[in-house]
C-alpha cells in the first residue's frame, strides 16, 4: 500500500481524508497540532492514523515526511516552504492548494533533479478555475482560434437558504486568511491597458455580474491577474481579469471597515481592559457615547446606513470585553468575525466559479464562451469550500501515486497531463463546471 502523509487537519481537510482512505489501496497518516482533529477526521478507519505534529519541530517533521511515499500540505502557505525543502531532503513528491510563491518555483530545477513533481495550486480557486480554463483555452487553439477576453470569477458564499446575517457573508476558512487577502493590491488588463488597483482603493472598485443559476453579486479584483497571460499562454489577450464575488453591499462595508482601522495589525490594545466600542472610540477620537454617529460623521455616510447597522449587529459597538489579551484591532475584529459569521448545524454554503471567454477564429468569426459551477455543501455534511479545495488535491495525489501524472517540477494545474484526469473525476462527483457557448456577429 502506498502512504501518503496529510499535513493539517483543518476546514478542508475531511473529504481529502476520506477520499483517499476509499481508494483501498492507500495508508494515510493525518498529522495535526491538535491529534483531536485529525483523529476525528481518521473516525477510526483501519488504513488511517492521526499523529500529533508541530511542523517547526524539524526533526519531527524530518521522521514523519521520511515514513511516506507523498506529502499533501494542507498547512497555511507559510509554512509550504519548510515543507517543500524537507520533501526535497527526503526525495517525497509534495501537492498543496496554494499559490505558487516564488520561494517555491525556485527549487523548480532541484524538484527536476531528483525527478520529484510539488503540485501547487491544485484546489479550487487556485485550482479548479486553471484546469477549467486550460481546457477551453486548448480547445481554442486546437480550432485555430485565439483567446482575446477572459473574464474569470470565484465567491465562496452561504447558500440562499443559509444566507441569514446582515453581512450575507460565513467563513468556511480562516477569518484571519480573508481580511489578509482584502489588504492585496489588485491589477487586470481591459481593452489593452493596465489598470492597477492599490489596496486602500480595493471595494471601491468593482461591479455587477449576473451568474447563470446562482444570481447577481459584487466582483472585485482578485490580486494579479496579468501574470496568468504567461501561465495560460495567451499572450494576444486584450482583457484578463480575476474577481472575487460577494453579495450585495459587501464592498461598500468592507470599505468602511478599512477606513476604521479595523485591519490595522500595528497598535497594540489590551482587551482586557478595553471593549470593542472603547478601542474604536480611540482609533478615531470619537465619543463613546456617541459612537455611531460619530462614525457616521466620520464615513460622511448616513447613521441608518446598512454598514453602520452592520457594525452594531457584529459587536463594534459594544461595550463588554472580549476573551482575549492584548492585539490588535485586526486581531479583534477577526474574533468578531469568527464568533457570529458562523455555519451553524445543518446549513450550507455555495461556491460559484464561472469563466466568460471571447474567442476569435481564423475566418474572423468570434464566440463566447461561459463556464459556470454552482455547487452547494451537505446540510449536516461537508462544505462545497472543503469538498471543492480538498478533493482536487486528493485526486491528483491519487494519480501521481498511481503514475497517471508523470510529470517533474514545481507544477500548477494547466497541462492536459494534469487537468484532464483530475477534472474527469471531479465531474464523476459532480463537481463541474457547465459550458455554454454563443456565436457574435
Amino acid at each position: 500500500m502506498k502512504h501518503v502523509l496529510v499535513l493539517g487537519a483543518g476546514l478542508v481537510a475531511r473529504p481529502l481524508v476520506r477520499y483517499l482512505l476509499d481508494q483501498g489501496n492507500i495508508r494515510l497518516t493525518i498529522a495535526d497540532i491538535v491529534i483531536t482533529k485529525a483523529e476525528k477526521m481518521i473516525d477510526g478507519h483501519p488504513h488511517g492514523q492521526a499523529i500529533n505534529l508541530d511542523v517547526n519541530d524539524q526533526n519531527a517533521l524530518k521522521r514523519t515526511v521520511r515514513q511516506a511515499d507523498i506529502v499533501v500540505s494542507l498547512l497555511p502557505w507559510t509554512f509550504h516552504i519548510k515543507v517543500a525543502r524537507m520533501c526535497l531532503q527526503q526525495n517525497k513528491n509534495l501537492v498543496t492548494a496554494s499559490y505558487v510563491k516564488p520561494e517555491m518555483k525556485a527549487l523548480d530545477r532541484e524538484v527536476k533533479a531528483k525527478n520529484l513533481i510539488f503540485l501547487n495550486e491544485i484546489g479550487v480557486d487556485p485550482g479548479i478555475d486553471h484546469m477549467a480554463a486550460m481546457k477551453i483555452i486548448d480547445e481554442v487553439k486546437s480550432k485555430g482560434g485565439k483567446v482575446l477576453s477572459f473574464h474569470s470569477y470565484c465567491g465562496g458564499l452561504p447558500a440562499l437558504d443559509s444566507n441569514n446575517n446582515p453581512f450575507g457573508y460565513k467563513f468556511s476558512w480562516s477569518p484571519s486568511g480573508v481580511m489578509l487577502a482584502a489588504l492585496n493590491d489588485g491589477r487586470y488588463l481591459q481593452d489593452g491597458k493596465e489598470v492597477y488597483i492599490p489596496s486602500e482603493q480595493l471595494f471601491e472598485h468593482y461591479w455587477l455580474v449576473d451568474i447563470p443559476g446562482a444570481g447577481t453579486f459584487e466582483a472585485y479584483v482578485n490580486r494579479d491577474a496579468l501574470p496568468y497571460i504567461d501561465l495560460y499562454k495567451i499572450p494576444e489577450v486584450k482583457t484578463m481579469y480575476r474577481g472575487t464575488l460577494r453579495n450585495i453591499s459587501h464592498c461598500e462595508s468592507w470599505n468602511y471597515f478599512k477606513k476604521l482601522g479595523l485591519f490595522d495589525r500595528e497598535r497594540i490594545f489590551d482587551f482586557r481592559k478595553e471593549s470593542p466600542a472603547e478601542v474604536l472610540s480611540g482609533l478615531l477620537h470619537i465619543k463613546e457615547t456617541d459612537l455611531a454617529n460619530g462614525i457616521a460623521q466620520f464615513l460622511k455616510i448616513p447613521s441608518y446606513s446598512l454598514s453602520i447597522k452592520k457594525m452594531e449587529w457584529i459587536g463594534l459597538f459594544s461595550e463588554q470585553t472580549l476573551p482575549l489579551t492584548k492585539g490588535t484591532a485586526f486581531d479583534m475584529f477577526a474574533y468578531l468575525l469568527q464568533t457570529r459569521l458562523v455555519y451553524r448545524k445543518g446549513e450550507r454554503d455555495l461556491l460559484v466559479q464561472h469563466h466568460e471567454f471571447i474567442a476569435e477564429y481564423g475566418d474572423a468569426s468570434r464566440e463566447k464562451i461561459t463556464s459556470t459551477m454552482v455547487d452547494l455543501g451537505i446540510p449536516n455534511g461537508d462544505s462545497s469550500m472543503s469538498r471543492t479545495v480538498s478533493l482536487p488535491v486528493a485526486i491528483a495525489t491519487k494519480h501521481i501515486l498511481n503514475g497517471t501524472i508523470r510529470l517533474s517540477g514545481v507544477h500548477i494545474p494547466v497541462l492536459p497531463e494534469i487537468y484532464n484526469p483530475v477534472l474527469n473525476d471531479l465531474k464523476a462527483m459532480n463537481i463541474e463546471l457547465i459550458e455554454v457557448r454563443q456565436k457574435l456577429a
